[in-house]
């Protein structure tokens, strides 16, 4: 296997505010940093570099000192015209860039019935620049300081420090930023009030941060009104969440139904959604104040026709495709989700922060997946 290293690597990106950058900079940057990555993850491996030939052209797997020139996948005029992968590859193939010995992580996604889960391997400079990365995002937010955290899930979800799936690996993420931790659920799942109330009562004079797969904190809410638990959070507490929106909205329950019951229910008057997904760990988009998804400075959105694939202006709803800079021990840099979403504009939100704010729709049926994948597909072998 041929180990190559990018000239810059996310060290530098991950420097400075995440949200401060504006699109000339950012887009350079990221271009720069993606065309190596692509580059890096065709030299080392095999899998990801016959299908990326397959479908965009050109071969990156060059032994010349230095590398080769921009045939062999090196650089790109833009950030639409990088080759990806559609997400779902993940299910079906083990992709790796780096020899087994340097896996040190492995990450299952929280497969729907009946489907494989994905697979992603870590090495440890994918796990710190993702863990890194995270820190940034959700201090922005929140500010520096560790807060007492309560996690609305039960704690099994972290005892095997070399698997997770996708909650355990947000819940281990998450809880980096927080101290005290408190698992609000049992084994079954069920709230444990009377132990949340006298966590609640140690902590009343300090703001306390909630973490939680969204579909739980919704039940949490429910439990919490039919228990009759009069539990109210301290001032300027803060409940970050996300995932499991599929099942809210087949309640019809919507992003403002959510905050009002967290509101009405605990007090809560922060209340952050944040989209992302196991293939690219570290680099959420983060809801701001205005209820916009932002992009980080090491990561973005490109919005795609869901049957040509070709990318869209502003405004007009397509497959959302996101890129990051964290991913270095598989080829994540580039993935066609099955979301999809709106970018509304780029460094113009109300909240001040720079970067596109988007939206996401929701998931595409599969009827029009089975048809988008038609279009374009990847070899697997």
């Amino acid at each position: 296997m041929n180990t190559v290293r990018t000239t810059s690597g996310p060290a530098s990106l991950l420097e400075g505010s995440p949200f401060g950058q504006a699109r000339e900079l950012k887009q350079s940057r990221l271009l720069a940093e993606l065309s190596d990555l692509t580059r890096l993850h065709r030299q080392g491996s095999a899998s990801y570099d016959r299908m990326i030939a397959a479908v965009f052209g050109g071969s990156g797997r060059d032994d010349r000192p230095g590398g080769g020139d921009d045939s062999l996948g090196g650089r790109y005029d833009s950030l639409e015209a990088l080759p990806w992968l559609p997400v779902q590859l993940f299910k079906r193939l083990d992709l790796k860039s780096v020899p087994d010995e340097q896996i040190v992580r492995t990450l299952v996604s929280s497969g729907t019935t009946g489907s494989a889960p994905s697979r992603v391997f870590l090495d440890k400079e994918t796990a710190r620049a993702q863990t890194t990365a995270l820190a940034r995002i959700v201090g922005h937010f929140i500010g520096p300081q560790r807060l007492p955290m309560v996690i609305v899930d039960d704690n099994s979800l972290v005892t095997n420090r070399l698997q997770f799936n996708a909650r355990g690996a947000a819940t281990l993420g998450f809880s980096n930023m927080g101290r005290d931790h408190f698992y609000a659920l049992d084994g079954k799942l069920e709230p444990k009030w009377s132990e949340l109330e006298a966590y609640l009562r140690k902590h009343a004079e300090h703001p306390i941060m909630l973490f939680g797969f969204t579909f739980l904190v919704w039940q949490f809410v429910q439990n919490a009104n039919a228990a009759g638990w009069p539990l109210r959070f301290p001032a300027g507490s803060v409940l970050i969440h996300g995932g499991g929106w599929k099942k809210l909205q087949d309640r019809k329950v919507d992003n403002d139904t959510f905050k009002a019951a967290l509101r009405d229910t605990f007090g809560l008057e922060r209340v952050h959604n944040y989209y992302g997904m196991v293939e690219q760990v570290g680099s959420i988009f983060f809801e701001c104040e205005a209820g916009w998804l932002h992009t980080p400075a090491y990561a973005d959105v490109i919005v795609r026709d869901r049957m040509t694939l070709e990318p869209l202006a502003f405004g007009e709803e397509g497959l959302i495709q996101v890129l990051s800079i964290l991913p270095r021990s598989y080829p994540g840099h580039s993935l066609l989700t099955e979301d999809l979403g709106t970018i509304a504009a780029e460094d113009d939100c109300s909240c001040g922060r720079m970067g596109k704010r988007f939206s996401v729709a929701g998931r595409l049926p599969q009827a029009e997946l089975r048809g988008c994948s038609d279009t374009r597909a990847l070899p697997t072998s």
